[in-house]
């Protein structure tokens, strides 16, 4: 995860945000938001936010949810399932829900996105048909 100049994951239990932002190229105005939406807990050390490795694993989780068009109330309600002492396990059972309706949500959008790119591409080919026939320059 973290590049040769630093110690692995495994030898580190405490991050900066700096370390964050450079590993995961966020800002640290975003690692803020996600605190403040309780999607991270650092503690503190004066002013400094210290992030721990559990707070690795759900900025992991944060930003593949929000790659894959999760809203992050979405988010939030599927990271809090770990805390139920239950193993993870309604979280996994909730994910693979969650993750196969977005998967159909997506297949829709992209669907959409094609459709609309071939009626664009005809009205451009219309509308070029027409300039041609009429003289004029493209």
């Amino acid at each position: 995860m973290f590049d040769n100049a630093c110690p692995g994951p495994e030898a580190k239990n405490e991050f900066t945000i700096s370390e964050l932002t450079r590993e995961f190229c966020v800002t640290a105005r975003a690692l803020r938001f996600y605190e403040i939406k309780g999607l991270l807990h650092p503690k503190r050390r004066g002013h400094k936010r210290i992030y721990s490795r559990r707070d690795v694993a759900r900025l992991k989780l944060i930003l593949f949810g929000k790659r894959v068009d999760f809203t992050l109330l979405e988010i939030k309600e599927m990271l809090d399932l770990y805390d139920l002492d239950d193993g993870g396990a309604t979280q996994r059972r909730v994910a693979v829900v969650k993750f196969h309706e977005q998967i159909q949500f997506l297949e829709r959008q992209v669907s959409s996105k094609l459709q609309a790119i071939d009626e664009l591409k005809e009205s451009c080919q219309t509308i070029e048909r027409i300039q041609r026939k009429l003289g004029e320059d493209e």
